[in-house]
């Protein structure tokens, strides 16, 4: 799956991610957490995941984190990368692998 344009998912309410994905011609991932010093490798290696598993291979993410879990680092990545290529629509698989 291809980056195409900006796109935003969450809110930058406590225990909450906002996640900010933009077309770039490598992979590029910022973290900014409250508890960073705890479990940002954790954070990381979730985001990461969910990337490979939707084959985002390019793009620049923003992730600041007020403390989500990672289910919800998972859905955010997951909504904003769906809306910065229009498949945000309807029959979204959430969760799931996208069939292209």
């Amino acid at each position: 799956m291809e980056i195409e344009k900006n796109a935003v998912a969450g809110t930058l309410e406590s225990s909450d991610a906002q996640v900010t994905v933009e077309p770039a011609d490598i992979l590029e991932l910022s973290i900014e957490s409250i508890v960073a010093n705890q479990y940002v490798k954790q954070i990381k290696a979730t985001i990461q995941e969910t990337l490979a598993r939707l084959g985002v291979e390019r793009g620049r993410v923003t992730v600041i984190d007020k403390g989500a879990l990672d289910c919800t680092l998972k859905a955010r990545v997951e909504c904003a990368v769906f809306r910065s290529c229009g498949r945000s629509q309807a029959g979204i698989p959430w969760g799931g692998m996208i069939d292209d």
